[in-house]
């Protein structure tokens, strides 16, 4: 994603095109068969399902925005650049199939919404797991009691001033290439330049090393702080925080081990056809694997409260009222028939038992 999230075959193409030996050509026509099925389906899944849970997360937000808190107000812009990632993907996804039809401006256009909506997603993660510490280690700090909505905007704000700095290189150097009479969209830095070497570390440690530092630290005091608190509430807790470490972690790990060993053919290193097939393959996959984890944002971050459910069911229901009250009146008859067979059950227990 440093380069450009198309097609891996596509946009490192010229860089392919040789094993670094022999100076013979690198076939890869099966790995460009493979991401013209593969990655259009999978950005198309990815989008859906991902706009449907954020899309619900920014609705329910700002139906009940008198209400909004600090943790409000991040889960919002959470959802927001998770949608702003979103919309990249079409584009994406019909860049694989056919080429970039859409002309140097989208291609800056776009490879920024693609750029900002990720690094925003992942910096919003960051925020909302700094703040839960703060407010569970320590409670009783300046910070933990001015905990409001403007305090909430004045981060949110840098946050997204940071995600734009982060991405600018790559916007930047957004490029519409054309080669072999078939135009893409690719970032394209200057030759005998560090730009290349500093975004692929850039993406390495602001995606995934320094989050994950971040999360482990504050987690590992959560969770003791936790457990010293006599609630009925506190495993499940536990238990949400562990699934949110465990989720990025799984997701975004073997993305940026793909990514550095890519890195690492940029140096020099690693250039055999049989390296560059399956790394262009590996790229594929956990690219999709990476980005499929804004889709999980909603679950982990808002559905798994039982404050937001409550909201979510409430403007569905005055929505859609008559699903609702169909689905309800459905969901009374078949806890009266259960009820009703249990108790006939328990009768006849009863009678043999006797």
């Amino acid at each position: 994603m440093t380069e450009d999230p198309v097609t891996v075959t596509e946009n490192y193409a010229s860089y392919y095109d040789s094993d670094g030996v022999s100076g013979t050509p690198c076939n890869n026509g099966n790995t460009k068969a493979f991401s013209e099925v593969f990655l259009p389906t999978l950005y198309s899944l990815v989008f859906i399902s991902g706009f449907i849970g954020n899309g619900l997360v920014v609705w329910v937000l700002i139906r009940y925005r008198q209400k909004s808190n600090m943790t409000d107000v991040c889960l919002f812009n959470l959802a927001l650049s998770d949608l702003i990632f979103l919309v990249s993907l079409p584009f994406w996804a019909h860049g694989a199939i056919d080429q970039w039809i859409f002309g140097k401006f989208m291609c800056h256009t776009i490879t920024g919404l693609f750029m900002i909506g990720l690094y925003g997603s992942i910096f919003f993660m960051v925020l909302m797991t700094l703040d839960r510490y703060v407010v569970i280690v320590h409670a009783h700090s300046l910070f933990s009691r001015n905990r409001s909505t403007k305090m909430g905007l004045i981060l949110t704000s840098f946050v997204w001033v940071l995600s734009l700095f982060a991405s600018l290189p790559n916007i930047i150097f957004a490029k519409e290439k054309n080669e072999l009479s078939v135009k893409s969209c690719g970032t394209d830095f200057p030759e005998d330049t560090a730009w290349m070497s500093f975004t692929y570390l850039q993406m390495n440690f602001l995606s995934f090393i320094i989050p994950l530092v971040i999360m482990s630290f504050c987690y590992s005091r959560i969770i003791p702080t936790l457990l010293s608190i006599k609630s009925q509430k506190r495993h499940k807790v536990i238990k949400l925080i562990l699934a949110v470490v465990a989720v990025y972690f799984l997701f975004w790990t073997p993305y940026n081990i793909v990514m550095f060993l890519m890195f690492l053919q940029r140096k020099g290193y690693l250039l055999s056809c049989n390296w560059q097939t399956h790394l262009s393959l590996a790229m594929q996959w956990v690219e999709t694997i990476a980005l499929s984890h804004c889709c999980l944002n909603p679950i982990i971050y808002a559905f798994a409260g039982q404050k937001f459910r409550r909201s979510v069911l409430k403007v569905l229901k005055e929505q859609f009222p008559l699903c609702f009250s169909q689905c309800t009146n459905f969901s009374q008859q078949l806890s009266e028939r259960r009820s009703s067979v249990f108790s006939r059950s328990s009768e006849y227990s009863s009678t043999q038992i006797a």
